[in-house]
């Protein structure tokens, strides 16, 4: 039997890998000169390739309850095994797990050896142009020709971080062949609004907690660093509340951001400012908030209100104290838009989990045809989560393609 995998990513090489046997022959067609562009991006370049709290409430997908039935306890085993028979020694933070060496070279080297030591064929710079069902099988239509595999494996990836060589192709292919396609958005980037001040606030980096809201709803909260900056807001607890509030907006939802900007605060926020004044005697509103916050947003703050920097604590007015602790606290942004594919790092949507079988990602519509990774409907959180789900349907393909025809 001839597997062919299109997209040597990440899904695409642990796919290889497990399904190569003596018995088959598997080729991967990549079109960039290498393997894996992405992954070596992965981290900053120190690839956290996995997380150890694996669970479904990291992932999205519009068909999440399909999705829960293979992220467990079993599979989680599985990846973790994966990587250790690759040899592969983590380093664990915080769950976070990365190669001992910090560098996500490490990774995709450990793939592309036991690819090849498999005898997986590796064909770079072959770019698909097309595929077609002929009499049970799959043509592929490359820049070089035409080949014909008895098993496809579609692992194109999506639309984000274009210069990885991410461009949709798969969303086109599988379209074609007649699979559902959840319109693809960006997700884990970054939001816009249209707010004045934003200049004023822009290089700013502080530790909040941020909820969304949609159409004045709660939906999710997230705590870690923001980063505030002239066009709205970044960083990772933003990332991890795009996927949602990305799709709202698509459906034409209010999509609404608030800032507690003193998450560390347990007490009373009336009691611990006049605690605060009584202690720091003769200090201005100022004074008392530099000591807590970045001096750029504490100004911005107190101009957003038409508080005067220079009034000590006690000659604000309620009506001051009021707009002052709800600014603090409940800092409200109003998001209209968001950064498009050159700034994602995944996307949300794809194919549906409903055209496939979940436990081998084998389609339910073609034989011997799986589709994989981030290609379908399936996106999760910073942290690893995404590369687990690629690492996971790439395993979970080929060793079904293996156990079929081995």
């Amino acid at each position: 039997m001839r597997v062919g995998i299109v997209g040597g990513g990440a899904s695409g090489l642990s796919c290889a890998i497990r399904a190569k046997s003596k018995s088959n022959e598997v080729i991967v067609y990549e079109k960039n000169n290498k393997c894996g562009k992405k992954i070596l991006i992965t981290g900053n370049g120190k690839c956290n390739y996995f997380n150890d709290e694996f669970n479904i409430n990291k992932y999205n997908s519009q068909n999440i309850d399909i999705l829960s039935e293979i992220i467990n306890l079993e599979n989680k085993n599985l990846v973790l095994s994966f990587f250790e028979q690759l040899g592969v020694v983590p380093k664990v933070s915080n769950g976070y797990y990365y190669p001992v060496s910090n560098q996500a070279v490490t990774i995709l080297q450990s793939l592309m050896n036991e690819a090849i030591s498999k005898g997986v064929e590796i064909a770079n710079e072959l770019e698909v142009l097309d595929i077609n069902v002929v009499d049970g099988k799959y043509e592929i239509i490359t820049s070089k020709g035409k080949d014909i595999v008895d098993v496809l494996v579609l692992s194109t990836g999506s639309k984000a971080t274009p210069k990885t060589g991410s461009d949709g192709f798969g969303y086109g292919i599988a379209r074609k062949l007649g699979y559902n396609i959840i319109k693809p958005l960006p997700a884990l980037v970054q939001l816009e609004g249209n707010e004045k001040y934003f200049k004023d606030w822009a290089g700013i980096r502080t530790d909040v907690e941020v909820s969304l809201y949609e159409n004045d709803i709660f939906v999710k909260k997230e705590i870690g660093e923001i980063q505030l900056t002239d066009y709205g807001v970044s960083g990772i607890c933003i990332y991890q509340l795009s996927s949602k509030l990305i799709r709202g907006l698509n459906n034409g939802n209010k999509e609404l951001i608030s800032i507690n900007f003193l998450p560390w605060l347990k007490e009373d926020i009336t009691i611990f400012f006049e605690n605060r004044n009584n202690k720091l005697k003769n200090r201005t509103i100022s004074d008392l908030l530099d000591g807590m916050l970045n001096y750029k947003l504490v100004n911005l703050i107190l101009k957003k209100n038409n508080i005067d920097s220079t009034l000590n604590y006690n000659e604000l007015d309620n009506k001051q104290k009021e707009m002052l602790f709800s600014d603090l606290l409940r800092f409200k942004i109003n998001i209209i838009d968001y950064k498009k594919y050159d700034n994602a790092q995944v996307c949300s949507g794809g194919v549906s989990l409903l055209d496939i079988n979940i436990d081998t990602m084998e389609s339910k519509h073609h034989k011997n045809f799986y589709i994989i990774g981030e290609l379908l409907d399936v996106d999760g959180d910073c942290g690893g989560y995404n590369l687990g789900f690629a690492w996971l349907s790439g395993i979970l393909a080929g060793d079904n393609i293996r156990s079929i025809y081995d």
